[in-house]
């Protein structure tokens, strides 16, 4: 049940990302704009995803403000590399293809890695107390 949860979270979390990189470039297409987006969907994908996952897959309850920032934190760490996985993919799509939406298609493929990837390193470094 818990990897069906998880693959849920981590498509309604990809729409995010690629819905809010859709309404930046659709209010700013110019210098660096795919790189803004990316910013700013991968902060509105990290935000969701991790309530969903500290909520519903870890079952995780923080023990205060403290313990929250430091598990967001350490969730965002783990987040850093496979943020690279998905922007190489989404970035080298639009370069080898030419073709505005092939950087979608990039974007979910390694979103869909970066995710399988983050399980694991959430499960054995950020959310170590409880057993999933």
């Amino acid at each position: 049940m818990i990897g069906i949860k998880y693959l849920i979270f981590a498509i309604f979390s990809t729409f995010v990302n690629i819905s809010f990189q859709y309404i930046s470039f659709s209010i700013y297409d110019g210098f660096l704009s795919l790189y803004f987006a990316m910013f700013l969907g991968t902060l509105a994908g990290l935000v969701l995803k991790y309530i969903l996952d500290k909520k519903y897959i870890f079952y995780h309850e923080t023990k205060g403000k403290k313990d929250e920032g430091k598990k967001f934190f350490l969730y965002s760490l783990m987040g850093v590399f496979t943020t690279f996985i998905f922007w190489g993919f989404e970035i080298g799509f639009f370069y080898i293809f030419e073709n505005q939406n092939a950087k979608y298609i990039g974007a979910v493929i390694g979103l869909s890695i970066g995710y399988i990837t983050k399980y694991y390193l959430d499960k054995k470094y950020v959310f170590i107390d409880k057993k999933v």
